[in-house]
């Protein structure tokens, strides 16, 4: 399946070069001139990766990518003509995965367009929906319940739900979790990750340890043990 790139960009020579250049490279584009069409473009056509501009008229990239973590964990690769470091911190400590100052390599932005889809733990063509004997978790729609009633989740938390539900019974490690769940792994650690496996079982209902399905693997990780209905 050809992924769907969608660039949110204002400056139109800036986003007809990217259209030839991603083009070229077998992706699929799409393009939203400002802020709020970029938002629209996310929800209708569902694209696999997302470039945002940061200095967007109307909404600009920070508050564009803000609403984007409340709903979505696709990709995002933030561009900005500036290239301090402290607003490449902001971008990374606020859910960009990655970031490029303009002007860039064309050679470097495919790369990395390449490298990102190809870790991108969310695919069209995957199951949407997770659902055993004691939860049910919408990966499309980033919605939970636990034994019938909604249950609401930080991003985090939720990312991190989704990754251990998506390899049931698999033992996943605090890099893989931290890699798949935060997006700027480097900054945190393991105790991120024990902080948040244990709001999730509070939330979720799970206090008592044994029947927990999210179990602790000693020395490993985690995994989360489907329960039969």
């Amino acid at each position: 399946m050809t992924a769907r790139v969608l660039v949110v960009e204002d400056d139109v020579d800036i986003w007809r070069s990217l259209q030839i250049l991603l083009q070229r490279a077998g992706y699929e584009l799409l393009w939203a001139a400002d802020g709020p069409d970029g938002l629209r473009s996310l929800r209708e056509d569902h694209p696999d990766l997302v470039i945002l501009d940061v200095g967007l008229p109307k909404l600009d990239g920070w508050a564009v990518l803000e609403r984007i973590r409340d709903h979505s964990e696709i990709p995002v690769i933030l561009l900005t003509a500036r290239g301090l470091e402290t607003d490449k911190v902001r971008g990374l400590l606020g859910g960009a995965d990655d970031y490029l100052t303009k002007p860039f390599s064309n050679e470097e932005l495919v790369a990395r367009v390449a490298a990102l889809l190809r870790r991108s733990p969310v695919t069209r063509s995957e199951p949407s929906v997770f659902e055993d004997g004691a939860i049910r978790v919408d990966l499309a729609r980033h919605t939970v319940e636990a034994a019938g009633q909604p249950v609401l989740l930080t991003p985090s938390e939720f990312r991190l739900l989704a990754a251990l539900v998506r390899h049931p019974g698999q033992v996943l490690s605090h890099g893989q979790l931290l890699e798949q769940a935060w997006h700027d792994p480097t900054r945190t650690g393991p105790g991120r990750v024990k902080f948040t496996i244990l709001s999730l079982r509070r939330k979720l209902g799970w206090t008592d340890l044994h029947d927990s399905p999210v179990e602790t693997v000693r020395g490993f990780g985690y995994r989360y043990r489907p329960v039969r209905g």
